[in-house]
C-alpha cells in the first residue's frame, strides 16, 4: 500500500494511501476467501491495518479515521482526484456508512429492505 501511495520516491501521499488502504479493506470484508483468509480472521487483520496506518499516517490515524476522511469534502476530493469510477466511490461510501454510523446504517438498510429507502 505505501508502495503504491508513495510519490517523488518518499513521499506518501496520504490521500492516496487513505483510498488504498479502505479499498483493501472493503475487499477483504467482501471475500476474505480471495485474500486467503477467513472471515473470523477480519478482526486480527482490522488491528494490523490499523496499526500500519498509524505507523504510515501518525497517531490517532487508523483504519476508522481512513474512512471518516472519505466520507470528509477532502476524502470527496480525494476520490475525485483519484478518479475512482461511481461504483469504487459508491462501495467505499457504504463501507463508511456502517463503519461511522452503524445504527444509522441499520436503520437506513431496514427501510430500504422494507421499500421505503
Amino acid at each position: 500500500m505505501v508502495k503504491r501511495s508513495t510519490v517523488a520516491e518518499r513521499f506518501v501521499h496520504r490521500d492516496a494511501y487513505r483510498i488504498t488502504l479502505a479499498t483493501l479493506w472493503t475487499n477483504l470484508v467482501l471475500k476474505p476467501e480471495d485474500a486467503g483468509i477467513d472471515e473470523a480472521d477480519l478482526e486480527a487483520v482490522h488491528d494490523l491495518l490499523s496499526a500500519e496506518a498509524q505507523a504510515v499516517l501518525g497517531d490517532g490515524e487508523d483504519l476508522t479515521a481512513c474512512f471518516a476522511f472519505l466520507n470528509s469534502k477532502p476524502g470527496e476530493a480525494a476520490m475525485k482526484e483519484a478518479r475512482l469510477s461511481k461504483t469504487h466511490k459508491d462501495l467505499l461510501l457504504y463501507f463508511c456508512s456502517m463503519i461511522l454510523d452503524p445504527d444509522g446504517h441499520r436503520k437506513w438498510m431496514d427501510r430500504v429492505r422494507e421499500g421505503h429507502g
